[in-house]
């Protein structure tokens, strides 16, 4: 047996294939467990769940005042077990033990909490103004897809399932999530919230597996009524090829290469230190990260210098240790991938003002290999490719710009449009700025600040659709309208005599 199995219908179980996958803390490479592997089978049976549980079951009858109590059930075990699905998401992805508990854990509670909200305040019927010829009766009825499904990246495995289960049931539909393989612990922790929530069997389901397997069959199986997927540009266009057999509905929220513009009459101290949260936090590993830090010219000898004095002091160590700023990247595999793009940055642009190596002094039995100092180029082309790829690392581009219409040029100047920075001590001036910009988050004064109650998605190829907010509840509801014709008297039908003849 797993230790960590699948939750299907309710109850978990082991894979078909009885096959397992071995996950580790990326810090240290030792095992954390023996993960249920699931296959092509697996998710067919998830889905089958998921779809008796909506065609048979009582979830879409339900109130939204009903679903909304089981999402804040959901909401307050998961704040009661915050110590130890903090622990297990650090563990599991080497995020720190500071962002699981500060970000990730009342993150997720807060999302379920507002989609709760949403599934209590938002109408289920909305009536339409009439028409007096001819005379009708109208209004909108918002009922579920149906069966939901949810892929989620490695980044931010508790949250960004959260993200996707919240809305879906709390619009009538059912769901299946499947994390990442890297991080697949919190999510499967999920199944046992929901069995002491007494979810109906089958409204939540929960899988790991290979994405070329299992999450291609989320995304293709003729069952399955809408997809939302969170991760690369790449994959994501995979998915899309794969809902398109059937014409279902994508929710894609995709990869970035986001701009923070420093201004010249910013306040430096605010504005380095948005800067370096902006790129660094989760070592970068965030697909809206300010990883362009575009610098007006005038400020921009000063600023840098502020900015390579400061990412020096980033403390780095195990991520379970509260005094470390970042841990391990999430595996071997990434940290080499950062490794690639700091060699090519060397070629491009010349060696980093700082960083651009692995860590020295790491205490006993972690892994050096899996670690990287956070690394800054400057004088960076935007035309270069360490300024256009998404790199997913502690990587900081810094360009220089004279107008803030040069800025403005080149913060778009990118196939992504996600997020994005203005640090600017003058505000009309900023939001001038973040006006122009073609891209689905701006941050004034400040960089990563997100809360369910605001609409978070991309433009270009950052993605389709938007979650959070009122936004990211309506798009798991589709709309009905219904026609009444009111009238008692063969007068209000006489249009129907334009073919008939007979009224």
């Amino acid at each position: 047996m797993a230790d960590y199995q699948l939750f299907i219908g309710g109850e978990y179980v082991d894979a078909e294939s009885g096959e397992t996958f071995t996950t580790t803390d990326p810090a240290t490479e030792q095992p954390i467990g023996e993960v249920a592997k699931a296959d092509r089978v697996d998710a067919q049976k998830a889905i089958a769940a998921a779809r008796t549980a909506f065609d048979e079951g009582p979830w879409p009858n339900m109130s939204g005042e009903e679903r909304a109590g089981y999402l804040d059930k959901l909401a307050d075990l998961l704040e009661a077990n915050a110590e130890r699905f903090a622990e297990a998401e650090a563990r599991d992805s080497g995020g720190t033990i500071k962002k699981a508990t500060f970000a990730d854990v009342p993150g997720g509670a807060g999302a379920l909490r507002w989609f709760a909200r949403m599934a209590r305040e938002r109408p289920q019927v909305e009536q339409l103004e009439g028409s007096p010829f001819p005379p009708s009766e109208n209004y909108v009825r918002y009922e579920p897809y149906g069966v939901c499904t949810g892929i989620v990246p490695f980044n931010f495995p508790l949250l960004m399932a959260c993200w996707k289960l919240g809305p879906a049931l709390a619009a009538g539909n059912t769901s299946v999530i499947k994390p990442a393989s890297y991080t697949s612990i919190t999510a499967l922790m999920l199944g046992e919230l929901a069995q002491e929530a007494d979810l109906p069997p089958g409204v939540l389901n929960v899988i790991a597996g290979p994405g070329g397997t299992a999450g291609e069959e989320l995304a293709a199986n003729e069952s399955v009524d809408k997809v939302a997927f969170t991760g690369s540009t790449e994959v994501g266009r995979r998915i899309m090829q794969l809902a398109s057999g059937t014409v279902k509905p994508v929710t894609l929220e995709l990869g970035g290469k986001s701009a923070n513009i420093v201004l010249d009459d910013a306040d430096l101290d605010i504005a380095a230190a948005a800067v370096l949260f902006g790129t660094f936090f989760h070592n970068g590993q965030v697909c809206e990260s300010g990883t362009r830090a575009l610098v007006h010219k005038s400020i921009y000898d000063e600023f840098l210098s502020l900015l390579v004095d400061r990412a020096g002091k980033i403390v780095i160590g195990s991520q379970l240790d509260f005094n470390s700023d970042l841990g391990p990247l999430v595996a071997r595999s990434q940290a080499d991938t950062v490794r690639r793009y700091v060699a090519l940055g060397r070629e491009e642009v010349g060696e980093p003002v700082c960083g651009g190596s692995e860590p020295e002094g790491l205490a006993d039995g972690l892994v050096t290999e899996n670690f990287y100092r956070p690394t800054i180029f400057a004088g960076v082309s935007n035309e270069a490719r360490i300024a256009q790829e998404e790199i997913f690392g502690p990587v900081l581009c810094v360009i220089p710009f004279e107008t803030d219409d040069e800025a403005v040029a080149i913060a778009n100047a990118s196939i992504y449009g996600l997020g994005g920075g203005v640090q600017s001590g003058n505000v009309e001036r900023a939001q001038a700025i973040a006006d122009r910009l073609q891209t689905g988050t701006v941050w004034i004064n400040d960089y990563h600040m997100i809360s369910p109650e605001r609409p978070f998605g991309g433009y270009k190829q950052s993605g389709i659709g938007r979650e959070l907010g009122t936004a990211g509840f309506d798009i798991y509801r589709q709309a009905k309208h219904v026609h009444t014709n009111p009238s008692t008297g063969r007068d209000g039908y006489m249009h129907l005599a334009a073919l008939s003849g007979n009224i």
